[in-house]
């Protein structure tokens, strides 16, 4: 996954560059290296797609470590041992979605990066919404959901240097690895319960399937922007989220770690991203809308 501040940054990574995409089977709508990389080169990114890998988060941790600067991302049309919220897996067909990781180095105060997540969320949504009319929300703290249904996850990861590097921690910030599956062209059978895909939305309704070159180029500029912006004023994050938060307002059952549950009805996100239920704030933890989807924006 990736971090906050990349998008403002720039410059070029030390071997992001001349990498080239790893070769493997042909998919039917490939992800186009070269327009990916030109597309993020104006709001900093380096880009690299591989064919396949086994986690990107842990590709780019591992560049973290050794000192990679923000901005970097990888793609991959095929991941192996890709994990979301909660050390869950991830899992999608070669080629049918999207399996991306960025690299941020935002210089917010450490109590703020808890918002990282939901940003993301709120980015990923908006872009959705507005360049491909798809009737995203987000459910808390950071799913992104049409009509009820899993469509996006989020996953983002503290990193520090590696031992060995004692300069590293002092030369820059701190790294966020923030990473994200999306489904685009996995088909109702591919899906787990609960899922959705951009395929099965448009088989559903008018609309139609975008490229995957052109979706990941709108969502990383977005999420490029979203994350400059957090930087300069982590504070203005939350009113963004709490417009998409479909979790607001809702009979939800919260299932905490240690096997306790709350049913209530959640009723804010606090300062520090927490979801409040029956004025308690939960941090982590599973929630379960026990209302219907609210109607599309």
């Amino acid at each position: 996954m990736a971090d906050p501040r990349s998008a403002a940054s720039g410059g070029q990574g030390p071997s992001a560059a001349n990498e080239p995409a790893v070769e493997g089977p042909a998919v039917a709508d490939p992800l186009d290296a070269a327009e990916l990389a030109q597309a993020g080169r104006p709001v900093g990114l380096r880009v690299v797609v591989l064919a396949e890998t086994g986690s990107t988060n842990a590709d780019v941790a591992a560049r973290a470590r050794a000192g990679e600067p923000a901005g970097l991302v990888i793609a991959a049309e095929r991941q192996s041992a890709g994990r979301g919220r909660l050390d869950r897996s991830w899992v999608s067909p070669p080629g049918s979605g999207l399996t991306v990781s960025l690299l941020a180095r935002p210089t917010v105060p450490t109590a703020r990066l808890g918002w990282v997540p939901m940003v993301v969320g709120t980015s990923l949504v908006a872009t959705l919404r507005s360049r491909f009319a798809v009737p995203a929300w987000l459910k808390w703290p950071n799913d992104v959901q049409v009509g009820g249904d899993k469509l996006a996850g989020i996953l983002v990861e503290l990193v520090r240097a590696a031992p060995g590097k004692p300069d590293a921690p002092r030369a820059s910030p701190p790294g966020l690895v923030i990473g994200f599956g999306l489904n685009v062209r996995t088909t109702a059978a591919q899906l787990p319960p609960g899922g959705t895909s951009l395929a099965v939305l448009a088989a559903a309704g008018p609309g139609e399937v975008p490229r995957r070159t052109d979706l990941l180029a709108a969502l990383l500029t977005g999420l490029a922007g979203a994350l400059a912006r957090f930087d300069a004023d982590p504070e203005a994050a939350r009113p963004g989220y709490l417009e998409v938060c479909a979790t607001l307002g809702r009979d939800v059952r919260v299932e905490l770690p240690g096997g306790e549950t709350v049913v209530g009805v959640a009723t804010d996100v606090d300062e520090t991203g927490r979801l409040v239920v029956g004025g308690r704030a939960f941090s982590a933890a599973d929630v379960v809308h026990l209302r219907p989807a609210p109607a599309t924006p």
